[in-house]
């Protein structure tokens, strides 16, 4: 069923919690693709009911960022999730998750605020305050569903870090289920983002997962020197990628490495004609 208002979900999942279901949320800003579906299914596995949420959250863009033009699918997300069984889809709009007349740009809502350190790294370098606004949406999400089990992607792997330290933190009862990256059949992740690419794009987007995989075949080959895994990855760059970051760090707490270890992830942010793409991948498996 398609829910709109926070009042109702409420409703919907009271009951269930007092019939004894277990609960599955999986947060989606919409533009469903496989890599979603993937989340469903394993929520599917788990839980007796399953809520996806479908909105695309204003606080977490910049002023100079996609807001206005990200792709907007629910009629098409609906036949999906209806496709997978899932029992509601929480389509809210800004209004309805942040109250009349907040003004969202000026900072007038109470924010859920992650530790500096987790934040000032990655992709939180160039797009301040964006973890401010996941985890205050996130929050709200399990307080409006308060789901047994939440599921997210590894491909937003700072997220998900993010994620589980303020769940630690802030005592919310909650189990965070992590699901491996969706790729297609080229081995470019799968993103909603993916749709501003043209076909060219997509081939010049491979770089992402080209220089990861090299990383990790450089790094079971023996060598283990940051520094030196990361210098691999500039022969794979044209004049058509602007890198933004590459970063080895620990898969857990984000710390910086001097030598990689079977805990490490290496990430790296690339734009491609102009599209911010995010890749991973983790060195110990």
């Amino acid at each position: 069923m398609l829910l709109h208002s926070i009042d109702e979900v409420r409703e919907v999942v009271q009951k269930w919690k007092t019939e004894g279901y277990k609960v599955g949320l999986v947060p989606t800003m919409g533009a469903l693709h496989d890599g979603h579906l993937s989340l469903i299914k394993k929520a599917k596995s788990i839980c007796d009911k399953v809520v996806v949420s479908d909105f695309v959250n204003p606080i977490q863009f910049g002023p100079n960022e996609d807001f206005d033009k990200y792709p907007r699918t629910l009629d098409t997300d609906m036949k999906l999730c209806d496709e997978e069984g899932v029992d509601i889809i929480f389509a809210p709009t800004p209004k309805e998750m942040y109250g009349e007349g907040q003004r969202l740009s000026n900072n007038t809502l109470t924010y859920v605020c992650p530790p500096f350190f987790y934040v000032n790294t990655l992709c939180g370098k160039t797009r301040i305050g964006h973890f401010d606004g996941v985890c205050t949406v996130v929050l709200k999400l399990f307080n409006i569903v308060q789901p047994d089990y939440a599921f997210f992607g590894q491909k937003d792997a700072q997220q998900v870090i993010i994620i589980k330290k303020m769940v630690k933190d802030l005592n919310v009862p909650v189990e965070i289920i992590q699901c491996p990256i969706v790729r297609e059949a080229s081995g470019l992740a799968l993103s909603s983002r993916n749709k501003y690419l043209s076909e060219e794009g997509k081939k010049d987007a491979l770089v992402l997962s080209k220089i990861l995989n090299n990383i990790k075949e450089c790094y079971k080959k023996g060598i283990v020197d940051v520094n030196a895994l990361k210098e691999t990855a500039y022969s794979f760059l044209t004049n058509k990628h602007d890198m933004e970051y590459l970063e080895i760090v620990d898969k857990d707490t984000l710390e910086n490495k001097t030598a990689a270890d079977d805990n490490s992830i290496a990430l790296t942010a690339i734009r491609v004609e102009n599209v911010r793409l995010i890749d991973n991948i983790y060195l110990g498996e």
